[in-house]
């Protein structure tokens, strides 16, 4: 176990804290359940970092990071959804990309392995995605047609990310 696949397992027994901080009574419940968001995204780039740099990439850690970063969007994405039900139809997508997702990783792992590494769009989008939902948590009075909009275009970048890899995974038949 390297320090890049540490920081992941770090991050992914942080997700459960922010909606008991973001639901909870404390003063400033939901700057401090997006400061941990920060901090746990910030995790994210920070063993990203360190694996590439130091050559510490391995198996388990393409496995882990993303699966920690998808539970953290997830569940920040529900807190979000929970006081603002408009936005149901966001999880609906993200649910079904992130399972077809998924499913692809499994079948590329049974295959060769491994998982394909992330591209450019895929970071983008993830990065778009979190200043999305972190302004969400921050300024949780924004405008209704704001977030609506906010929320759609990360939605749509997350969605174009995932037609990506389906393409390449086709386009490879599943191999690398």
């Amino acid at each position: 176990m390297n320090v890049p696949n540490i920081l992941s397992l770090i991050r992914m027994c942080v997700v459960p804290l922010v909606p008991l901080i973001y639901f909870s009574e404390i003063p400033y419940h939901h700057l401090w359940a997006a400061l941990v968001y920060l901090l746990a995204s910030m995790t994210d780039v920070l063993d990203g970092f360190i694996a590439r740099k130091y050559n510490l990439v391995t198996r388990l850690g393409r496995v882990l990071d993303p699966l920690a970063d998808k539970l953290m969007s997830f569940v920040v994405l529900i807190c979000i959804i929970i006081e603002n039900p408009s936005l149901f139809w966001a999880g609906i997508v993200f649910c079904v990309k992130e399972g077809c997702m998924g499913l692809g990783a499994l079948v590329q792992y049974k295959k060769i392995n491994d998982v394909p590494p992330s591209n450019l769009l895929g970071k983008i989008s993830t990065a778009f995605f979190f200043v999305v939902c972190f302004v969400i948590l921050v300024v949780p009075e924004l405008n209704e047609t704001v977030k609506l909009a906010a929320i759609a275009i990360a939605i749509a970048l997350n969605v174009s990310a995932f037609i990506w890899y389906m393409l390449r995974f086709i386009r490879n038949k599943g191999e690398r």
